[in-house]
């Protein structure tokens, strides 16, 4: 008989589980009341007619067809419920917490609530709970044993939040099959117990040599590191040529030591303090972890190269300082860098499969920190997605001296994770097999459903937030249970010796061996006590600043790449009105033409890619551009089809990728930032929807961005694009804070500039590039216009872009003045330059001969010399104004001030024009703005009495 000739005969043999509860609940209606149910439905059941009873008192079937009685049906029912309560909450009395044992009622998944016995149960055919069972089970009663088993003993899931009915199934079968747990061979038990020996006879040596310090044990969550070998060891298998990871300090030295292969011996001699062997190396190489100024050691990163039948992958650790979480969105930008091949042009190819990311979070960290929900939020997006991330929570039940009840609203630590329907297994970090065997399923479900995994691996924290704290005195009742609880490396030889896996002393004995073995690496260092006498400076090539590049483009080039990129597809039809605007570009090269903001960038663009080096800009809205002036992706006014140009004309050699990012500052710049790291030949570029939006990735600014080539030799050339400028939009569209990056400007880390002209632009962008993958590389911060973009002020002839290159000093030179003249040099920066200069040509009559403006283009590095011998060119000078529109706080000023006092000639006074000292950027009324403006404009043409 065919499956549709039985289909059609026996209809309910196409339900199983849950599926087949709701069917017999919807005929328990019908029977109720037939008109209760859909009318197709009802039509199927008069057809069905009842379910024929499986249900024998062996639990073999009785003849098909016959009816089941309505008391037995009930009792399917029931057992198909209380199989799915198990299934579906478990986990809320599992044997999770290896210390805090406290008594959780099962009644909710116990017989009686379900009005069955054990008879019942025996009587009901296993085909009817659960499919494809081992074979072990043979009635009903052994499903919910079984079911019981996996789902509420020291590893407990949750699933159910997940909406993909694929996933879930491939979920509850892996779960319950069995599959994913089998058993371990002894030798496999012996390499585990050896490999916990490793773990924690690492901590105790620490311990008792260097009592007191810093190191921020992992025991109590020892197992993390052999889940990181398995994790490491199924992803080599097919083929992942980078694990990345990024954790926090918590259990960081034994990472380093035994997953990232960090010897022993050099963790010692950091906790020594012996002559660093982590600073700049002299012939300018450099490495992850050599930065001149340094970092603690449980901040650092490290790479290594692992090999398993004939496969290598790199394994990196992130460096992280004590921020916890940021570093996750810069590993996932690791992750996209490392799976994509940017070679061709158009968009990079991406493989999920040549790299993993593995996020290791922290218990109170991971629902506490907005940027884990960022994070996870770009797991799926089109521009930010790297396959699934393997998560890992190392749970220890406090957060510094925090409790639980003080540190989240939830009933795990892992709960915003459901919100991004991720996969969650929660396991009791004393069973060492278990959380192995979990790991498997993580990495198998990310290989077969590229999403994300989350791992709560329960455990404790056996001492103080750090070695110093004494914890039994906020936690004394915990602590004392800590206390006297075995370690995992304990309990685990002794169940291998319990087993017969092992002799009797078999674990002391590694352990032994082990605390021998550490000795010895730390006698190799113990006499290297000299003094550290290294010079916190940073190396030549930082010193130095950028090197030279050309940056020019020639004409006929430049002009050909800008026709290529007017080149649409036959049937492509964009805005109408967006057309007419584009193609007037076609008459920027003519006799009179003149390059406007957004084709300048698009011809920057353009010959960067031509040049053969990839770029990735994003941001939030990027696409189009803020303020309408981009237009990187054209769109099909009748199907909506997209087209990008860049992507697509006849002389790019490399990829380019656009995306509008989420609206997220803090995880999309590290994102950006990582990626940058990792494909340092690629230009990346992050823009802000307004300048003010940045100051929501502070973090990121701060300790990676701004830092990180002086604390780990991690380079950058990170490109920030943050539209800037006093437009009368109110406090926060205005500044981009570029008092901050000023002040935060030192030892080369950046260049910051205000670019005035298109063509300005265009050569920063190509200087940017071309240094990319020079030791001198910097990130690169932008206060971009917003008004300036259609101010023709701001346009460049085609010579500029062909002849010139980028001028950190950029004069107005319409003036018409003799240079003895001058007695006021008037120096400023952006937009505010480009008013003075409109205040000139609208009042040409007027005086102004004594008056010569600058704008500083280059903020940073400060352009002494040029600034220098500009001054010096006025014989009759009296004085400098510094011009700004920002408030006196904020702004240029305070970091310009004292340099430009340096370098004044004698007798020559410097002062400053601009709004007064304010605690909000900016006004927020359209008159008092312009009011000030106006004031500070002719201000600056204002004599002295």
């Amino acid at each position: 008989m065919s499956s549709k000739e039985n289909n059609e005969e026996m209809p309910w043999q196409g339900f199983h589980g849950p599926n087949l509860g709701v069917v017999i609940d919807l005929y328990e209606d019908f029977l109720h009341d037939a008109n209760s149910v859909d009318p197709e439905l009802r039509e199927k059941f008069e057809l069905w007619g009842p379910p024929p009873a499986q249900i024998g008192t062996t639990g073999s079937s009785t003849e098909a067809g016959s009816a089941l009685d309505p008391d037995m049906m009930n009792k399917v029912v029931s057992a198909v419920r209380l199989a799915d309560m198990i299934r579906a909450k478990g986990h809320l009395v599992s044997d999770i917490n290896p210390i805090l044992k406290a008594e959780k009622s099962d009644d909710f998944i116990g017989l009686d609530r379900f009005q069955l016995t054990k008879e019942d149960l025996m009587r009901i055919p296993v085909q009817l709970l659960m499919k494809d069972a081992p074979s072990h089970i043979r009635n009903g009663y052994d499903v919910i044993t079984h079911l019981k088993d996996r789902y509420t003993k020291t590893t407990a899931f949750e699933f159910e939040h997940v909406q993909d009915e694929e996933e879930r199934i491939w979920l509850r079968n892996s779960v319950e099959s069995g599959e994913f747990v089998e058993e371990f061979s002894a030798e496999r038990k012996k390499e585990l117990l050896q490999r916990l020996t490793e773990v924690e006879g690492f901590e105790k040596f620490i311990h008792r040599t260097f009592v007191g310090q810093k190191r921020f044990s992992i025991e109590g969550l020892d197992t993390l590191v052999p889940m990181l070998d398995e994790s490491i060891d199924e992803s080599i298998l097919i083929g992942t040529e980078n694990v990345l990871i990024g954790m926090a300090h918590r259990g960081r030295l034994n990472v380093l030591a035994h997953t990232l292969g960090k010897p022993y011996n050099m963790i010692f001699s950091e906790f020594l303090q012996t002559p660093k062997e982590n600073t700049a190396p002299s012939d300018g190489s450099e490495d992850l972890n050599y930065g001149w100024m340094g970092d603690v050691k449980y901040h650092l990163g490290a790479n290594r190269q692992v090999e398993k039948e004939q496969n290598v992958t790199t394994v990196t650790l992130a460096n992280n300082p004590s921020h916890l979480e940021f570093v996750s969105p810069i590993v996932e930008g690791f992750a996209r860098a490392a799976q994509e091949d940017r070679s061709n042009k158009g968009q990079p190819t991406q493989d999920v499969s040549k790299a993993l990311s593995i996020l290791i979070h922290g218990d109170a960290a991971f629902p506490g920190q907005g940027v884990v929900t960022e994070t996870l939020n770009l797991s799926r997006l089109n521009g930010y997605h790297v396959g699934g991330s393997l998560h890992i929570i190392a749970n220890n039940n406090i957060g510094y001296t925090t409790e639980i009840f003080d540190s989240r609203s939830t009933t795990y630590a892992s709960d915003p994770a459901k919100g991004f329907e991720i996969p969650i297994v929660h396991v009791n970090a004393d069973d060492a097999e278990a959380c192995v065997k979990v790991t498997k399923l993580a990495i198998e479900y990310r290989k077969r459903f590229k999403k994300d995994f989350l791992i709560d691996l329960i455990g404790y924290r056996r001492y103080g937030h750090n070695e110093g704290d004494e914890p039994a005195v906020t936690q004394p009742v915990l602590y004392d249970e800590i206390r006297k609880h075995p370690t995992v490396r304990a309990l685990y030889a002794r169940q291998l010796e319990e087993e017969n896996t092992v002799e009797a002393d078999y674990g002391d004995k590694l352990d032994k061996e082990q605390a021998q073995l550490l000795q010895e690496e730390y006698d190799l260092v113990s006499n290297n006590k000299a003094e550290n006498k290294h010079e916190l400076s940073p190396p030549d090539f930082i010193v130095n600043g950028l090197p030279k590049v050309k940056t020019q483009v020639e004409f006929d080039r430049l002009k050909s790449i800008n026709e290529q990129l007017m080149e649409w597809p036959e049937d492509f039809k964009p805005n109408q009105k967006l057309e007419k605007i584009l193609k007037r570009r076609l008459d920027a090269f003519s006799e009179n033409g003149a390059i406007d903001w957004g084709l300048g960038e698009y011809l920057g663009f353009a010959t960067i890619l031509a040049d053969g080096t990839p770029i990735r800009l994003t941001g939030q809205d990027t696409e189009r551009g803020t303020f309408a002036h981009r237009h990187a992706v054209l769109h099909d006014r009748e199907s909506n089809k997209t087209f990008t140009p860049l992507q697509e004309f006849k002389d790019g050699a490399a990829t380019f990728s656009v995306f509008n990012s989420p609206l997220s500052e803090q995880a999309a710049v590290g994102f950006e930032y990582g990626y940058n790291v990792f494909a340092p030949e690629t230009l990346v570029l992050w823009e802000a929807q307004f300048g003010d939006f940045v100051n929501g990735a502070q973090v990121m600014l701060d300790q990676w961005v701004s830092a990180a080539r002086a604390k780990w030799g991690q380079k950058s050339g990170l490109v920030l694009l943050l539209p800037h400028g006093y437009e009368g939009a109110g406090p926060e569209h205005s500044s981009a804070r570029l008092e901050r990056f000023l002040q935060m400007a030192a030892e080369n880390n950046w260049t910051v500039a205000n670019c005035t002209t298109a063509a300005q632009y265009f050569h920063i962008l190509r200087r940017q590039a071309a240094i990319l993958q020079k030791n001198a590389v910097r990130p690169l911060i932008i206060m971009t216009p917003k008004s300036l973009l259609r101010n023709k002020a701001a346009s460049s002839k085609p010579a500029e872009f062909t002849d010139n290159e980028f001028l950190p000093v950029l004069e107005h030179t319409n003036l018409g003045k003799e240079e003895d003249q001058v007695q006021r040099v008037v120096l400023c920066s952006g937009k505010i330059g480009v008013e003075l200069d409109e205040y000139v040509k609208k009042n040409n009559e007027e005086d102004t001969s004594w008056v010569h403006i600058a704008r500083i283009e280059e903020l940073y590095p400060f352009p002494r010399r040029l600034i220098r011998e500009l001054l010096q060119r006025f014989p009759n000078l009296t004085e400098v104004k510094w011009v700004q529109e920002e408030p006196k706080n904020m702004g240029a000023w305070t970091f310009m001030e004292s340099r430009i006092q340096e370098i004044l000639p004698e007798e020559v006074e410097l002062s400053y024009i601009g709004r007064t000292y304010r605690s909000s950027p900016a006004e927020g009324v359209s008159s008092a703005h312009k009011t000030e403006q106006s004031r500070i404009v002719n201000e600056t043409f204002t004599r002295k009495n």
